[in-house]
């Protein structure tokens, strides 16, 4: 299965714009063995196909690395599958976890289908190809300098930028998480003309970027502590 990025937690993830689960997760949560969970569903699948086609993909699991089928589950079927299952403690506390996390992805995905989310998608975009911009002069400005992977910084400036934003991927994050994202990469836009025209060490402006967002992050911590 084609993983799209955003979780919440490893048990609730998107798929095709759908907030989705497998059995592999839920027989983990539950302290069920996956061959069991397996069992449920192939006797209920047609109660399961209630709340659509039952897809199911291959993942290799055991100490021999035998594939096993693992089913994809959307909240239907999840749901469903949960009221199957012996109740004790663990099962509970899961079932409440379980329903918590899809109704937190739910709502991210009408998020991401509103307007303010793709206004401020396209405007970090703007942004985001200014920031391509300045890290190609950067690049040649590095090999200038010796440097031998000067093509990595694409990687290594976007990584920084997601980690202070605390994102896992642009198309996947909040409004909240884009406008924090924008303002990170205008800050890494500035520190870079800065220190290119300062004439400093390409691995310098690196260092400055660093420590202007952490202390941005470490401000931004405290206003909303």
């Amino acid at each position: 299965m084609k993983r799209e990025g955003r979780r919440m937690n490893g048990l609730v993830e998107i798929r095709r714009n759908d907030a989705i689960t497998d059995s592999m997760r839920i027989a983990e949560g539950t302290e069920n063995q996956h061959h069991a969970v397996q069992q449920i569903i192939r006797k209920y699948s047609e109660k399961f196909e209630r709340w659509g086609r039952l897809e199911f993909t291959h993942l290799k699991c055991g100490k021999r690395g035998r594939p096993a089928k693992v089913y994809i589950l959307n909240e239907g079927q999840a749901l469903f599958l949960m009221t199957l299952l012996d109740n004790n403690d663990i099962v509970l506390e899961f079932k409440a976890e379980l329903v918590d996390q899809f109704c937190k992805m739910k709502d991210f995905i009408r998020e991401r289908q509103s307007e303010a989310w793709i206004e401020t998608r396209k405007n970090g975009k703007l942004t985001r190809r200014s920031e391509t911009g300045t890290i190609k002069e950067l690049v040649e400005y590095a090999k200038g300098q010796g440097s031998k992977h000067s093509h990595m910084l694409y990687i290594t400036y976007s990584k920084l930028a997601n980690k202070m934003a605390g994102i896992e991927s642009r198309d996947l994050a909040t409004v909240k998480q884009l406008n924090s994202l924008d303002e990170v990469e205008g800050m890494i836009l500035h520190v870079i003309r800065l220190g290119m025209a300062g004439n400093k060490h390409y691995k310098e402006i690196y260092a400055d970027c660093k420590r202007r967002l952490e202390f941005w992050q470490d401000c931004t911590f405290r206003l909303t502590a």
